[in-house]
C-alpha cells in the first residue's frame, strides 16, 4: 500500500466519521428535539447535521472519484475535513465570550472512566476532535 494511498484513506475516515457522527449525536432527544432547546437552536443543530454528510461525501469524491491522483485535490479535501476540527476548537477556546459549554445537563454527558481510585470525566468530542486532527496532519506528513 503506498503512502498516497494511505494518506487518502486516513482523510476517507476522518471526512465519514464527520458526515456520518452527527445524524447519529444530533438528531435524537439529546439536541434535535431537546424540549429545553430553543427552536431555533434546534433548527441550527438539524441543518448542521444533514450539511457534514453532504461535505463529507464531496470530500470522499475529491479523494476517491473525481481525477484521484491529483495532488491539489487531496489538500482540498483535506482542508474541507480540517475546517470543522478548526471552527470546533474556535468555539471551545471562546466559549467565555457566549457563555458556551461542552455539554449540557440534559445532553449527551461527558464519559466516566477510572484512573486508579479517581473517577476523572472526559469530554468525547475533545477526544474525537484531537484524534481526527492527528490523522489529518500524518495523512499530510504521508502524502
Amino acid at each position: 500500500m503506498s503512502s498516497p494511498f494511505l494518506a487518502r484513506l486516513m482523510v476517507t475516515a476522518v471526512a465519514a466519521g464527520q458526515g456520518i457522527t452527527p445524524l447519529f449525536i444530533d438528531l435524537n432527544r439529546t439536541h434535535a428535539t431537546n424540549p429545553l432547546w430553543t427552536g431555533h437552536a434546534r433548527f441550527h443543530v438539524v441543518q448542521q447535521a444533514f450539511w457534514y454528510p453532504a461535505a463529507a461525501m464531496a470530500e470522499i469524491a475529491m479523494l476517491w472519484l473525481i481525477l484521484p491522483g491529483t495532488r491539489s485535490l487531496f489538500y482540498l479535501a483535506t482542508l474541507l475535513t480540517a475546517l470543522p476540527i478548526a471552527a470546533f476548537l474556535i468555539a471551545v477556546f471562546t466559549r467565555s465570550t457566549y457563555d458556551g459549554t461542552l455539554h449540557d445537563p440534559n445532553g449527551v454527558r461527558p464519559a466516566r472512566i477510572r484512573i486508579g481510585r479517581e473517577i476523572r470525566e472526559i469530554e468525547i468530542n475533545i477526544v474525537l476532535i484531537i484524534a481526527g486532527a492527528v490523522v489529518l496532519l500524518i495523512a499530510l506528513l504521508i502524502f
